[in-house]
């Protein structure tokens, strides 16, 4: 089957052949007629299988049949994608098939500057893609108004309607007309997700072109039982020996794609990093040097795992499993795009050995293990405790600390909550250190303070609660001696002196 026998106007069939498309894909080809016909659809199909052009081309049609009368300044079309690259990847395909037509677009996202967008919108936009939070500033501030939307469509919909982001959607859905048409697009939908889309479909006519979660055949897959201490050592000789040139490296924390790409720098491997801590400048300068071929490694988060359309990537490297076995099947399956071959390698430590159970379970397949140099048998072998990630541990307070005499340290991870005894006295700021702790720390002395996290009188190793400083010091003039812990906004002052002073690292 072409693009002709789908009854697509001439201006688009032009935009595609420009592209080199003549066939469509399956979900092509079986969603664009529903949509065509006002159905609302649910598409279910792989990564890398055609699934933004599946709704930009009837969006595009129906806009462009339905103009007959002047342009309005309000959105037409909107189209909510839950990471600002996939926003940017979404705009570009209605640039590529609407070159021919007459319609504006526009991308909205956070990172870069409001005022922009604003006069944007205020010049009159047929379709608007959007990230949840900045549409929702949008919104709130009032410099947009939805009423006139024809067309919704939530892109990667299991993952925008993810407990992130479901009350931003059903907030924004609420501000639409009922006389709409809904159009869901993922790579995966589990029941649960399915069951809550309901709330915004009308009669849907569900599409699953390949049972859920199931990756590209055309992705050769295999799993590498590989020591935390040893995964650096291992991602340097894949890389070298099998000489990639254009490599994506996903891991689980924003630190650690920073990290690797200093060690990746220093074996003189180019490499660039994108994750959430990054500004928008930053992410798009690392995908144009990893696009352009400047940079040989691009190391992100999952938060790239969507938003990244680049061709020609010929590995995708775990080097930390997702948690989420879901985000499995979106990394791999950045490789391998529009039916070329591609290649996925996990490195699983003993700490990720669940995480490749359940990747197996909604996969429906075995991974392959590969022989290799660095090979665990306590990460192949792990059962148990040692198959589950440690609890994670930040720098500072909140933790496991008890002491007595006035010394309490402590050490935080995700969701602590701990108390340390000490002399007389109890410094209660509150902290957060790594992930979400609370902790309360210890002071000796007299005094107790329960709200910014100070203590006086006496030298004392304590808490003083917040982002995870520490601190250490002997001074006349009241600096705490020891070890203290300290963040956000607590400070720790000591009694043995006039002065105040803060703890710090």
């Amino acid at each position: 089957m072409k693009f002709e026998s789908l009854d697509i106007i001439d201006p688009i069939l032009r935009a595609l052949k420009t592209k080199g498309y003549v066939k469509p894909s399956p979900i092509q080809e079986k969603t664009i007629p529903l949509l065509l016909e006002d159905r609302d659809v649910i598409g279910i199909a792989q990564t890398g299988t055609g699934k933004t052009a599946a709704f930009v081309v009837p969006v595009l049609q129906k806009l462009h049949e339905r103009s007959n009368g002047p342009r309005g300044k309000n959105p037409r079309a909107l189209i909510l994608a839950p990471t600002r690259e996939l926003a940017a990847q979404i705009s570009e395909s209605f640039d590529e098939y609407g070159k021919f037509l007459n319609l504006k677009h526009l991308a909205v996202y956070g990172g870069v500057g409001i005022i922009p967008q604003v006069r944007a919108l205020q010049h009159g936009v047929d379709i608007l893609i959007a990230t949840p939070g900045r549409l929702m500033d949008l919104m709130n501030q009032r410099k947009i108004t939805l009423r006139d939307v024809e067309f919704f469509v939530l892109d990667e919909a299991d993952r925008m309607l993810d407990m992130g982001f479901v009350h931003d959607v059903k907030k924004i859905a609420s501000s639409l007309s009922v006389e709409r048409q809904n159009l869901f697009f993922s790579a995966t939908m589990n029941k649960a997700v399915s069951d809550l889309s309901m709330n915004f479909l009308r009669n849907p006519v569900r599409i699953d072109i390949t049972p859920e979660s199931t990756p590209v055949d055309k992705i050769e897959q295999c799993v590498f039982f590989v020591d935390q201490y040893d995964k650096n050592e291992l991602l340097l000789d894949l890389i070298k020996q099998q000489n990639m040139t254009k490599v994506l490296v996903f891991v689980g924390m924003k630190y650690k794609a920073d990290r690797v790409v200093d060690m990746l720098g220093k074996a003189g491997i180019s490499a660039e990093a994108i994750h959430g801590n990054k500004s928008q400048y930053q992410r798009t300068r690392a995908l144009n040097n990893f696009k352009s071929g400047r940079a040989r490694v691009l190391v992100a988060t999952d938060i790239a795992a969507r938003g990244i359309d680049i061709k020609d990537i010929g590995h995708v490297i775990n080097f930390d499993l997702p948690n989420e076995p879901e985000n499995y099947v979106h990394r791999i399956g950045r490789t391998a795009r529009a039916g070329k071959d591609g290649t996925a390698y996990s490195f699983c430590a003993a700490c990720d050995r669940n995480f490749l159970h359940q990747i197996e379970r909604i996969t429906k397949q075995r991974i392959e293990h590969a022989d290799h140099k660095y090979h665990s048998l306590s990460a192949k072998n792990a059962v148990g405790a040692a198959a589950k990630p440690a609890p994670r541990r930040g720098f500072g307070g909140g933790g496991r600390g008890r002491s007595s005499g006035g010394r309490g340290n402590s050490r935080g991870g995700r969701d602590n909550r701990s108390r340390g005894n000490s002399g007389r006295s109890r410094d209660s700021g509150r902290s957060r250190t790594g992930g979400s702790n609370r902790g309360r720390g210890n002071a000796s002395g007299g005094s107790r303070d329960g709200g910014r996290g100070r203590s006086s009188e006496g030298r004392s190793r304590g808490n003083s609660g917040g982002h995870g400083r520490s601190a250490r010091g002997d001074s006349p003039r009241g600096r705490s001696s020891g070890n203290g812990a300290r963040g956000g906004r607590g400070r720790s002052f000591s009694g043995n002196s006039a002065g105040r002073n803060r703890s710090r690292r």
